[in-house]
């Protein structure tokens, strides 16, 4: 529990990165040998709630991009005129040198009308209505920034605490607002959207705390210090404050890039992940948080990464951990910036069925029908059909009746499917397939590109569009797309698989699966 005066006074701290770049990675030069230029700003002398650690956090991040290469420029206890024209400033001087932007902003921070605004310290707002005309829209700076046309731009917003404005101007939604990541951007959040964090104990936030720790660490891609970030704040509140982040970057990013960025083939990578499923084959059953912290300290965008998450989030639950939701996953249909973040409901019963269709791609013929009856659920492990497939509760695939079909993968279930969805999320799956003759090594990479209406023969929903691109040591490569609504059905909706030779381009498989009609037990809440 919180127990400090500091925890009290500042119970919010979100912040936000954007990393946003234009153009297709491939047209680009690589965003790790660009110059850098970074503005800092820490506003802390406010006139009704004056911060002690948003000057601390400013300085302590310059400080950190200087040494990692930034050119740096700072401004503590800017005003509205001030942050305007610094910002315009810098996103000249963006155009002008192509490098590499970072923004940081530590002071006051809040939302109104799905919009989220930085405050100056001349701010002197009595009505929540005076927040458009008294601070600084995001919006202005993300454009200043965009319009440089430079290959990537990072934004950190730290606007830490409960009510910027204090007791006697009541605001209608704490927190900052859910945005979605645009195209080459990923965003980060010191907690859920709509949630308050903790300020920390010490001279820095909980979060930048942990930022300044991570960025040091090298040959890290940006996705993964966030990801270790956010486990560790996570743990750090015991649970009151977890990270959030959204992302749709093409290009890998490094503060400490490695001395050469080369991809390598599966077979040169086997090694590797020989040695990481030999990890996630001795602790996926674990009942306690080390095993699973371990892991994903190591491999925060492993391939088992997403399963090692859902597991810890129930072994911290059984624990007493309270979820940490984001605000606007209820009501996005009202927030034009984002199509809501959704996490999957697991509560499945035995009974529950789903019908499907399957049919070729090319003649939109149908092949057959099969439903799928749960005959046995517990929290680990779901049966159909009596044995004939098994799955996890996040739908992925540890036994199947059809030979070859997405998985039978070796050590478990690989990840296809996840436990939250967002637009832009992205992650891996790797397995190997033992067959009659043969075994070989699948590897994919996940992304959900978008929210989109679908219709089926089981009706018309809303659904996240979720793209697999893959490729076998055999020599395949392989393309699996699936749309899921969870929020309404607990399985996809609709799944496509396309399988062709890399050399001979010979189609091996076409073919469409979708729902046409479904029983669940239990509603979906």
């Amino acid at each position: 529990m919180w127990k400090s005066a500091a925890a009290a006074r500042n119970a919010f701290c979100a912040l936000l990165i954007v990393l946003s770049a234009s153009g297709s990675a491939q047209n680009e030069p690589s965003v790790n040998t660009a110059p850098r230029l970074a503005l800092v700003i820490g506003n802390g002398k406010y006139s009704n709630v004056p911060l002690k650690n948003a000057p601390n956090d400013a300085k302590a991040m310059a400080e950190q991009l200087t040494r990692m290469g930034f050119s740096v420029t700072m401004k503590v206890d800017a005003t509205r005129a001030e942050m305007i024209e610094t910002i315009r400033a810098f996103g000249s001087n963006l155009q002008k040198q192509k490098g590499i932007g970072l923004f940081y902003f530590a002071g006051h921070g809040a939302q109104l009308a799905w919009r989220n605004y930085l405050i100056p310290v001349d701010a002197a707002i009595t009505d929540i209505s005076q927040v458009n005309a008294q601070a600084v829209d995001m919006e202005t700076l993300l454009q200043s920034m965009t319009r440089a046309n430079n290959p990537m731009n990072l934004v950190v917003v730290d606007a830490c605490r409960d009510n910027p404005f204090g007791a006697s101007v009541p605001i209608p939604q704490k927190g900052l607002s859910q945005v979605d990541a645009p195209a080459g951007t990923l965003l980060a959040y010191a907690t859920a959207p709509g949630n308050t964090a903790a300020d920390g104990f010490g001279a820095n936030g909980l979060y930048t705390e942990n930022m300044l720790k991570e960025m040091q660490a090298p040959n890290v891609k940006i996705e993964d210090v966030f990801k270790r970030v956010r486990l560790n704040v996570r743990l750090q509140s015991k649970g009151q404050q977890i990270p959030w982040e959204s992302t749709s970057l093409e290009q890998d990013f490094y503060f400490i890039p490695p001395k050469a960025l080369q991809s390598a083939s599966l077979t040169e990578t086997e090694p590797q992940f020989q040695a990481e499923l030999a990890l996630w084959e001795s602790i996926q059953s674990a009942k306690e948080p080390a095993p699973l912290e371990d892991y994903l300290r190591r491999f925060p965008s492993g391939k088992f990464s997403e399963l090692a998450q859902f597991r810890l989030d129930r072994v911290l639950a059984q624990k007493g951990e309270k979820p940490v939701l984001v605000a606007d996953a209820s009501s996005n249909a009202d927030n034009p910036y984002t199509k809501g973040t959704v996490r999957i409901n697991t509560a499945y019963s035995v009974g529950d069925s789903y019908t499907y269709r399957r049919i070729d791609l090319a003649t939109q013929a149908e092949q057959r029908k099969y439903t799928l009856t749960v005959t046995e659920a517990t929290d680990d492990m779901l049966v159909y059909n009596k044995g004939a497939q098994v799955r996890d509760p996040m739908g992925n695939v540890f036994k199947n009746d059809r030979y070859g079909e997405y998985s039978g993968a070796e050590g478990g279930a690989a990840q296809f499917y996840v436990a939250e969805y967002s637009v832009g999320k992205k992650w891996t799956a790797r397995y190997r397939v033992k067959g009659k003759d043969e075994s070989w090594t699948t590897e994919y990479e996940f992304r959900v590109v978008g929210k989109e209406k679908i219709t089926i023969p089981a009706g018309e929903f809303d659904a996240f569009k979720v793209e697999g691109k893959g490729a076998t040591s055999t020599g395949a490569i392989l393309r699996f797309t699936y749309w899921i609504a969870p929020d309404r059905v607990r399985r996809p909706l609709a799944i496509e698989f396309v399988s062709r030779g890399s050399r001979s381009g010979k189609l091996f498989a076409n073919e469409r699966d979708e729902l046409v009609s479904f029983r669940q037990l239990r509603e979906m809440k």
